[in-house]
Order: structure tokens, then sequence, then C-alpha cells
């Protein structure tokens, strides 16, 4: 390293290789050797993601080095110091950034996208924030009291408490959980700053941890350890789905013990535990995971049915009541009642609520509900009349259909009595405005496109508001989108073929696949019935039947079990037992060996809970770098040729790049995007994956020729389980497809052999597509 003058010189001159990295930039005097090595180290931190080729490691580590800071150097300093050699690979962030920007332009969104919208243009406004810190809030009682404390303290409080949803729930609803932390941090602070006696606010858990990889690409541990640090005064809320934790299916009880420790060391503070068949033993654990880790246990009593008419007998006030008694023995501290389908009427909360607030006088009730009805608002009054602590609602412009009930219909409605929530209108109007506009950019995901009201025929389906713009979701991706009507009655039939189920994650994901595979194969619940021995069930059907998720109140429906399962094995009690617990220092040394020593405590928590979709994310962010650090049309859309944008890095280090042009289709299938980076020209080459899919012709299996074996759905091909002169009986599985996140098997329709296979392992199919031959 040389440089021309003193290092206390306005001047600065660093030389690394002569032609490869020159930095000439000015430095206010007096200069210190420390400010002298943080301007140099914060102008090749960005260079690195420019120049990846350089010795800039290298420089990077000289700056560092503790002798080199107290200008304790000789002419021995590197012969001394080898350390200085442990190079960090490159970055290079804005290349990948330009490769990814260069992909949605050619290719369009990484994200599936249901509906042919664009997102809005305009980006919200945030609300002024007053200057300081944000004022005392409920999170600073439990910080101080612990759980119990904070419990007591709810109780005792005067007026309805508010949890908002607005952050997790409310846009799982309406927007199919595509918010993206880029979006959330922006209104994080007016929120810490104005809304310090919400109860909580709901961001994270339910299909949230599982979207933000797969879909989003960015790390929901980041996105939790943003938000904390800019609303310290709050609770944060999340959904932990009892032995499920944030899965689809039951882990090893060390695993939810593991993801609850590390949840609340990251800023979790409520643990909303709940099961989808309100099987006790699975609460139980999710429960005392929540409470060892530390965490408020909101034991949450998953509701159906309707309590207020006597004709319907399976899940009655009684039974309620019965089941509550178990989870306030167990010690939680909050009971709540999670709606999820938003089928409490006022009549059914007065007695319901009432039944509990007699039964348990000192336990915090705290009510979750939808709105997909309409009578949201209503029902959450009265529940609060009848002694609820707690209710939750989701800002104006994010409220309402199959999001929870409106914010500021509630405040203005308590406002004057002895509810009042203490939450200045005013407030919520500047709030609902940022979301207004910032919903505009989720367009293409808005259950608005196609859902137009509320319906009150959420009464019959009971399809979970959470659940009922994924499912539209799905059923666009599958084809089925213009039989969505067909769907939802198809949902209705496929509970009572299931025994009239608990509908929450996961098994209002059963129900909906079973659904989707009645519209899909045009089959009547009679037929499914009658065929059930034959036909190849969605994989969480079959796996519901056995067992895997727990015992449904009332048992399995027979015969149907029976003759779907045959021989497969059935798991009795409480499935996550009998698992062996899982090996987290394994895991971690595979991720290391994977994905080199940049794996942090979080990520072995995400690879544990789900492994593939992990894998990709970390294969996406290894090819395409910090996308969530791009603005949400950025993101979903690209950039517009002769656009000129900012991209910040981090704090200090952006990006100023310019669209320029698409090149023409080669003959290897890829375009050239040009880009302008910081006044430089640069490109990449990019596979025009439409051109490419024309290119190729896969065929269809002919339905009149015995032995051909088509896809019954549009996915991907996960799995294949035979090969060309395999001996296979009926029903024996052939493959695995997945879409959307359901897993179909598909059986053998005869007995054979197997003539020819035509898919391999992620090979992406159209409705009856040709997987493979038999012939007798």
């Amino acid at each position: 390293m040389s440089k021309r003058t003193s290092l206390f010189t306005e001047d600065l001159w660093v030389r690394v290789d002569p032609g490869e990295l020159w930095i000439r930039d000015t430095l206010p005097q007096p200069a210190s050797t420390q400010d002298f090595t943080k301007h140099v180290l914060g102008f090749i931190s960005l260079s690195q993601d420019l120049k990846p080729n350089t010795n800039i490691p290298f420089l990077q580590n000289v700056l560092s080095n503790h002798q080199f800071l107290h200008s304790t150097v000789d002419t021995q300093f590197i012969d001394e110091n080898q350390e200085l050699f442990n190079l960090k690979p490159t970055q290079n962030r804005a290349q990948k950034l330009l490769h990814y920007l260069g992909h949605v332009m050619v290719n369009g969104p990484t994200t599936p996208i249901p509906v042919k919208a664009k997102p809005s243009s305009t980006d919200p406004v945030v609300p002024p924030v007053t200057m300081g810190d944000p004022p005392i809030g409920f999170r600073d009682v439990l910080l101080r009291d612990g759980p119990e404390g904070f419990a007591k303290a709810v109780r005792a409080h005067q007026g309805l408490l508010l949890m908002d949803t607005t952050f997790r729930d409310a846009h799982q609803s309406l927007l199919a959980t595509r918010v993206r932390t880029h979006d959330l941090k922006k209104i994080s602070p007016f929120v810490s700053h104005n809304f310090s006696n919400l109860f909580s606010l709901e961001n994270w858990g339910g299909a949230t941890f599982d979207v933000a990889m797969r879909f989003l690409s960015e790390c929901p541990w980041k996105r939790l350890q943003e938000l904390r640090a800019l609303i310290p005064n709050v609770p944060f809320q999340m959904l932990l789905r009892g032995a499920n934790a944030v899965g689809y299916t039951n882990y090893p009880d060390n695993a939810v013990f593991k993801f609850c420790e590390v949840a609340k060391e990251n800023g979790m503070d409520i643990f909303r535990v709940f099961d989808s068949l309100n099987y006790v033993p699975n609460m139980l654990l999710g429960m005392e995971a929540a409470g060892a880790a530390g965490g408020v246990v909101e034991a949450a009593i998953s509701y159906t049915g309707d309590v207020s008419d006597p004709m319907r007998q399976k899940y009655s006030l009684d039974y309620y009541v019965k089941l509550a008694d178990e989870l306030v023995k167990a010690g939680t501290h909050i009971l709540c009642i999670k709606d999820m389908a938003g089928l409490l009427k006022p009549e059914a909360s007065k007695l319901l609520v009432g039944a509990l607030r007699d039964r348990f006088p000192d336990v915090p009730i705290h009510v979750h509900t939808h709105d997909t009805a309409g009578a949201g608002v209503a029902a959450m009054l009265a529940c609060a009349e009848a002694g609820a602590d707690v209710v939750d609602v989701a800002v104006d412009s994010m409220a309402g259909m199959t999001s929870q009930p409106s914010m500021g219909a509630i405040v203005a409605c308590a406002k004057g009595t002895k509810l009042d929530t203490g939450i200045a209108l005013e407030k919520v109007f500047d709030y609902s405005e940022y979301w207004e506009v910032a919903r505009g950019l989720y367009a293409p995901f808005d259950c608005t496109a196609t859902m137009k009201s509320g319906n009150a025929d959420v009464y019959e389906n009971e399809i979970p508001g959470g659940q009922y713009t994924n499912l539209h979701f799905q059923a666009h991706s599958m084809g089925l989108g213009n039989k969505f009507k067909e769907v939802k009655k198809a949902y209705t039939e496929a509970n009572k073929l299931l025994g009239d189920l608990i509908k929450v994650t996961p098994s209002s994901k059963i129900v909906g696949d079973l659904a989707q595979f009645m519209v899909q194969n045009n089959l009547t619940r009679a037929e499914v019935e009658e065929r059930a021995d034959e036909l190849s069930f969605p994989l969480s059907v079959v796996e519901f039947l056995q067992g895997y998720i727990g015992i449904p109140h009332g048992g399995f429906p027979e015969p149907f079990r029976s003759k779907v399962l045959k021989s497969l094995p059935r798991i009795e009690g409480r499935p996550g037992a009998s698992l062996p617990p899982m090996d987290f220092k394994a895991l971690e040394e595979g991720l290391r060996a994977a994905h080199s020593d940049d794996i942090t405590p979080e990520d072995v928590m995400s690879a544990a809970m789900y492994p593939k979709v992990f894998q990709e994310f970390k294969e996406f962010t290894s090819n395409f770098g910090p996308v969530d650090c791009l603005s949400t049309r950025l993101f979903l859309d690209g950039p517009k040729i002769a656009e000129e944008f900012e991209v910040e890095l981090e704090r200090g280090k952006i990006l100023h790049i310019k669209a320029l042009a698409l090149g023409d289709l080669n003959k290897a299938g890829q375009r050239e995007v040009f880009f302008e980076l910081n006044g430089q020209l640069r490109s990449v080459l990019v596979k025009d994956t439409v051109a490419m899919k024309e290119m190729k012709f896969h065929p269809k299996a002919q339905k009149s020729i015995k032995g051909q074996v088509g896809a019954p759905m549009p996915g991907k091909v996960l799995e294949v389980k035979v090969e060309v002169g395999s001996k296979v009986e009926k029903g024996q599985p052939l493959c695995v497809l997945s879409a959307m996140k359901m897993e179909t098997v598909v059986n053998s329709p005869m007995a054979g052999t197997i003539k020819a296979v035509h898919v391999t392992a992620d090979a992406s199919l159209e409705g009856d597509d040709l997987i493979l031959e038999i012939e007798e």
C-alpha cells in the first residue's frame, strides 16, 4: 500500500496492485488514523461489491489490524501477521443484484403471480414520527414483571386492549402473505411511537416463516431482528402450531423447544400456541416449549361450528369449556379463542366468552377472528362486553373480508365507553393511509382482484380467513381459477369426508388439498368414498389419515380411512413422541459443509423446520444476492428500460443503477441485459425460460391408451420412484408431484412393467403431461 501524501492532509490516495484499485477521495482535516481507516474501509467495502477479482480483502484485513490502527507497524508487519492472508471471499452483491433484476426483466417475477396485475408505481409515504425514544409500552411491563406479572397487568387493565395483526395475519389473509420486510420496516417507527398501548403486534409465525424464504427470498429471522430494533416497546406475538412449530408436520420435541428458545432470543415475546385438531398432547408440548423459553404462553382454543346452534353438537359449548379447563390447568398465562374462519356470531360470542369468564375470572381472555362474513366488529364488541380483555384488529385499509375487523371501527365504537382503547383515532387514519398505498404494491396478490366483498357463505364452508386467499392463489396456479366457487363447495364436502375437522393449519390445508383434488378430477363426495381404494390422494390427506398430525375430536372417519390407507402404517398417540431427537450439531456441520462457515443458529433452525425450502433459499441468495434491499416494485416487476434508481445495500452503501437495454435471444436461449452501475457499463446473460420452454415439447398422456399415466395436476416432479423395467402393482406409488406446497403421490392404475419414463426429478409438468408408460 502506498499513499501520495500524509494521512493528515486533505488528499488521500490508496493503491492496491497497480491497475486494479485506485482510491482518490477527500478526507476532512484534521484526521486521525482511525478516521482514515474508517474512511477507506467504507469505500473499499462498497468497492468489494463492484470489483470481485482484486486483493481488496487483503487491504481490508490490513486496515482492520490492531497494530495498524495504533500505528505500531514496522517493516516486518506483513511477515509477522500471516492472518492478513486469511481472505474472505468477496460478496459481489452488486453483480448478483443485476443478475436478479435482469432475470425479472426477461422472465417476470420469481414468485408465482396469481392474477395479471402490476404493482403500483407509487410508494407509500411514511407519516411524520416524533424524534426521540418511543413511549413506554406493555413490553416494558413484560420485561420488568415477567410473563405472570404481564398477564396480571393485562387482566387489571381498564378498557379494551387490541392486538394489531397488520404485520402478519392481515396480509396473510388479503395478500397471500406476500408483504415484505422492506415495507414493514418503513412504518415500524411510526407504530412504535403512536401505538405504544397496543397489547401486542402480531408479526411472525404462521405462514410468514415459510413464505419469507420460499417466495420472498428473505430470512424470517432477519425480519424479526430488524423489526425488534425498530419497535422496542410493543410486545411481539407469533403463531406457534403446537408440536408443528411453524411447519406442516410434527417435529422431534427438542426441535420445538429449540425453535422457541431461538425465537425468544431474537425478540419474540408472546407465543399463541394452537393445534389444528385441538389435540391437547400436541398443544401441551408447544406450551411447555414456549414457557421454557421464557415467553408468554397464550394457549388457543380453535373454534368451529356454532355454540349458539343447538343442532351443532360435535363442537358444543361444553366441549370448549372442558378444553379450556385442560389448558388453564396446564399453566397458560392467557387463554385465547382462535376463530380462524370468522364463525363467531354476536350471540355465540356472548355465550362462549361469558362461560369462560365465569369459569376463569383471573385469566386474561384474548379473542381472534376474521371478518369474512362482515360481522367481525359486532362479534368482537360482543366478546368485549362479555369479558374479553383483548381482541384482534387490523388497520382499516388492511381490514375486512378475510382479514380481521377494522381497528378504526372498534376504536371509534369503544371511545368514551368502559371499553375505550386509549388509541388516537387520527393516528389510525395516518397508519391506514400508509397501508392503503403500500397495498397497491402487492396488486398481483390482492384478493380484491377477484373477491369484491365479504361472503356469508363462510358459515357453510368454514374456510379459514388465512387460507381463503391462498386457496384461491393455489386454484389459479393449478388452472382452477374459474372454478373457485366449485372449490369452495368441494371444501365443504371434503370436510365431511374427513369427519368434520377443526380447520386451521395444517388440517385446513389437508381439507383444501382434498377439495382441489376433487375439482381437478371432477369427483363428487360419493365418488371419492366409492373409489377411495384406487385414487391417488394428495400426500397430506394420506398422512393425516395415518395419524401424522394427531387424533381428531371424534376419531378418524371410517371406512374411508381404511380404504385409503389399506396396509399403510398408522400412528397411535402423539406423533412427535416417537421421533428421535434432532441432532443439531450434525445439522449445523452439514450446513457449513454445504454453505461455508456463514451459518447462524437461526439458519440451523430454518433448515430444521424447512430443509428443502432453506436449501433453495440459500441457493437463490448465492445466485442473486440480497434482494430484500430492493423496493417491492423492483423485486416483483424489475425496472423499466431507461429507469434510474438507487439500491441501499446497507447503511452508507448505495448503488446507482440504470436499466439500459434488453438484447436479442441467442442460440443458447439467453438474452444480454445491459445496465449502468455507478457510471460503469455492466451486462448480464439471462436464460429466457419462456423461450426455452417453447423450444421443448412434452407429450400428453392419451386416456384411450391403456398404461399411459399422466400428471393429475400441474406441478414439479419431486421424486420418481420407479425406472424402466420395474415391476409394479396396482396402487403402487410411481412418483411424487408438488404444486404450491401440495404434494400428490401418483399411483399405478394397473399391474405391469414400466415401459418408459418421460420425466425426471425437478421437471415442471402441466396437467395430463405424460409421466410414464406401463405394459401388462
